[in-house]
């Protein structure tokens, strides 16, 4: 694993470190979790398009087109 530096006002990082503490948890493993999650979007927003592609290629309505009440409707 590689350490990386960062900078941040003091009072903010206390403030941080001790919710991470309330929520049992430190300051790094949060910060950890955060950087995969924010790497991960693009990734998430790439199959969420092919997913859109697919049901697009997939999904046939013969032409008719949906009122909002209608695809709101569960």
């Amino acid at each position: 694993m590689k350490n990386i530096t960062l900078s941040a006002d003091e009072d903010l990082i206390a403030a941080a470190r001790r919710r991470a503490a309330a929520e049992r948890t430190t300051l790094n493993a949060q910060f950890r979790q955060w950087l995969a999650a924010y790497a991960g979007r693009e990734q998430q927003a790439d199959t969420a398009v092919a997913t859109i592609r697919l049901l697009r290629r997939d999904i046939r309505t013969g032409g008719r087109r949906f009122s909002r009440d209608e695809m709101n409707e569960r």
